[in-house]
């Protein structure tokens, strides 16, 4: 009979340790969960999707989600980055009406600190609009998109995106045609900035001193 211990799911439950995922600092670095795992390496690139809610403790935002990735460990603390925001399919299918327009732009951005991200905008219509209409609205989308992006870290993005952009666009696409609502439907992380040489030089220097 082999002298080696076997280890049984059950017991091998009894090893793991529970980390605190903590939200980024945009966020307030809360505490948003918890996570099992036996090394901490296994921990460091999973998810956790969360509503708004769970963050602001504002019930008028349940149906925005934010999903966010563990970067590093700090102790039984799991550090997390934005990776995604999205609105819940059923809030979205609740604005859409009868004898009235959905006007959706679908456009790759880069934030003023380099961030490349997707990004939703979604106006919809007091009535049903034209053709023509349609195309100026998702122009006048483009367009304050790719300004807000450019002026703002992707941090601020984030935060314009709960409210101040989508008043942007409903300024300037009522001109063009009578709106009801305007929601940034996702931002989806596609890319961040290359770390730059001093940055790189800076960790392998940490590093060294840890050794």
């Amino acid at each position: 009979m082999s002298s080696r211990m076997r280890i049984s799911g059950r017991e091998k439950w009894k090893y793991k340790k529970w980390y605190r995922v903590i939200a980024p600092p945009t966020f307030g670095e809360i505490e948003i969960g918890t996570i099992p795992g036996d090394e901490d390496w296994k921990v460091i690139g999973r998810t956790i999707e969360v509503p708004l809610y769970d963050v602001t403790g504002d019930i008028s935002q349940l149906h925005i989600r934010f999903r966010f990735q563990i970067t590093s460990i700090d102790g039984d603390r799991a550090l997390t980055s934005f990776r995604m925001m999205e609105l819940a399919r059923d809030y979205l299918r609740s604005l859409t009406r009868r004898k009235t327009s959905k006007v959706a732009g679908i456009v790759n951005l880069v934030t003023k600190d380099g961030y490349k991200i997707r990004v939703t905008g979604v106006v919809f219509t007091t009535y049903k609009c034209k053709t023509s209409q349609k195309k100026l609205i998702r122009k006048k989308i483009f367009e304050i998109l790719e300004k807000e992006a450019s002026e703002k870290t992707l941090d601020e993005f984030i935060k314009a995106s709960l409210g101040e952009i989508q008043n942007l666009i409903f300024q300037e696409a009522k001109k063009i045609y009578p709106i009801r609502k305007v929601e940034i439907a996702k931002i989806k992380l596609l890319s961040t900035p290359p770390r730059t040489q001093k940055e790189e030089e800076t960790e392998t220097s940490a590093e060294a001193v840890v050794q």
